[in-house]
């Protein structure tokens, strides 16, 4: 099974089971978001941790999946997946270690605490493809400045651990071999209180930015599905990388 669910003690645990790089395929995202529903109806149950096998959190997701007609289909379920994350009713910390790209850095942007090894690297390399990061539209700004967000999304290079802590988008880094238990022992901390008070401290504080992040996610999707779509670049992109040459960018 590509993702693997658990609960005991009031910590849920949600890992990525795909490695060496736990591609977001649409059969994964279908799971990950089962999980994440079933999770949710769990009454006693305080904090979800993300977690991943393998060297690498996530290089992203599939990119042949993305184009077309795939990415009609594609396109909303990831954005589903995203919100079935970003709505995930507790608090959500994502143990990050080696690549964690793409799609993979958009579900993590989810989390409401980042727990880092010294050498993850995170990034969204979707403009190198001739697309962008639809949730990471949205997201990104609300978790860092405008300014870091554009750097990143306009030039698709990634950031180490450090970077990503200075930028505000990691919350702890720690040495590679230490993250799960570093997660896991924060979790613990949080399982200690009840239940019902944390879901309603989540709630309370996303309300100053939560609307924000739905609206500019759904009309990034929209501009994604309806206007880059429609471009030459994007296909021929998305092509390239899947026949492992350079694109040959018309400007269009």
């Amino acid at each position: 099974m590509p993702i693997e669910t658990s609960f005991e003690a009031g910590i849920a645990r949600l890992t990525l089971a795909a490695p060496p790089l736990n591609i977001l395929t649409r059969e994964v995202m279908a799971e990950m978001r089962q999980g994440l529903a079933s999770l949710a109806a769990e009454d006693t149950l305080r904090v979800l941790v993300l977690l991943a096998e393998g060297d690498h959190f996530s290089a992203g997701a599939a990119v042949e999946e993305h184009l077309p007609p795939d990415h009609e289909q594609m396109i909303p379920e990831f954005a589903a997946t995203i919100r079935a994350l970003y709505d995930f009713p507790t608090p959500m910390i994502a143990a990050v270690h080696g690549r964690c790209l793409g799609g993979g850095f958009e579900v993590v942007q989810t989390a409401d605490i980042v727990v880092a090894g010294e050498s993850a690297k995170f990034g969204v390399p979707e403009i190198q493809l001739g697309v962008f990061p639809p949730a990471a539209c949205g997201l990104l700004p609300e978790l860092t400045t405008p300014q870091v967000a554009a750097e990143l999304i306009y030039t698709g290079d990634a950031m180490g651990a450090a970077d990503a802590l200075a930028a505000g988008l990691v919350r702890r880094v720690v040495p590679d071999g230490a993250v799960d238990d570093e997660a896991l022992a924060l979790a613990g901390r949080m399982a200690r209180h009840s239940a019902a008070a944390l879901r309603r401290a989540k709630r309370a504080l996303r309300s100053a930015y939560s609307a924000r992040v739905e609206h500019a996610v759904h009309r990034a999707v929209e501009i994604y599905l309806h206007d880059l779509m429609k471009t030459a670049d994007a296909v021929e992109g998305l092509r390239a990388f899947t026949e492992k040459r350079r694109p040959e960018w018309s400007h269009r």
